[in-house]
């Protein structure tokens, strides 16, 4: 055990911290109703247990969607952690970088890092991609499946027969509406559908993923990752390689 001084340093500021929670809840949320609908069938869930379901998933799925909104605008005005020169694997010598570390880790002598280090950077720029995706694709396929917005007004225009009003469309119920525009409808929503149910089985590969790595990154470089998104702080015995202060 090493005998230096420990030294605490403020990492991951308030918004960062809520955001990251905030999405844990609702990916935990979206998921378990996302699945329970993939077999609404065979658990014998009526339609109106459906619609139940999926204005559940959507509301769980608008707030996932402006909690990622808020961090892609906090990446340009957060902390130095917080920004997009810190997370993401763009930077100028980020490849030296990355293989320099990947090296450290196989030796067992890495340094660690107070933000991001370059194989977590890699991770979120995944993890990000696939959030957008997924809640891309969900706000389009809550206007076609229950009429949400912002694309249900849409939809239900599309799909309405001549001289009925938008607004009575209801879900599951083909009252009032034109069945050549609910097929063509229909062949539109499918690209969604699609992207977002294989996306969704991805995110759940690279998030199984990122937790091993928080595993790893807390056994070899120590600081209290965990516990440094509740406090914002992390705690080291060593000088991190992204300090920019002196060493102390």
């Amino acid at each position: 055990m090493s005998d230096r001084s420990l030294q605490s340093y403020s990492v991951w500021d308030l918004s960062t911290r809520w955001f990251h929670w905030i999405n844990f809840v609702c990916i935990l949320g979206l998921a378990a109703i996302g699945t329970t609908l993939l077999y609404a069938k065979e658990l014998g869930v009526t339609d109106s247990g459906k619609i139940l379901l999926k204005t559940t998933h959507v509301w769980f799925g608008y707030v996932f969607a402006l909690n990622l909104a808020w961090r892609i605008i906090w990446a340009f005005i957060g902390n130095r952690h917080a920004r997009w020169a810190a997370i993401l694997p763009f930077r100028a010598g980020y490849g030296a970088a990355f293989k320099t570390y990947v090296q450290e880790l196989i030796r067992g002598d890495v340094r660690p890092y107070l933000g991001h280090n370059p194989v977590a950077r890699a991770m979120v720029l995944i993890l990000l991609v696939l959030l957008v995706l997924q809640a891309a694709t969900g706000l389009v396929l809550a206007g076609t499946d229950i009429y949400y917005p912002p694309f249900g007004q849409w939809i239900a225009r599309w799909i309405a027969a001549p001289g009925v009003d938008p607004s009575t469309i209801a879900p599951y119920d083909k009252t009032g509406i034109d069945p050549a525009s609910w097929e063509s409808m229909r062949s539109f929503r499918s690209a969604f559908l699609t992207v977002h149910y294989w996306n969704f089985y991805a995110l759940l590969v690279v998030i199984v993923i990122h937790i091993a790595g928080v595993v790893v990154t807390e056994l070899r470089e120590g600081g209290g990752i965990v516990s440094a998104m509740f406090t914002g702080q992390k705690v080291f015995d060593r000088k991190p390689t992204d300090d920019p202060g002196p060493s102390t």
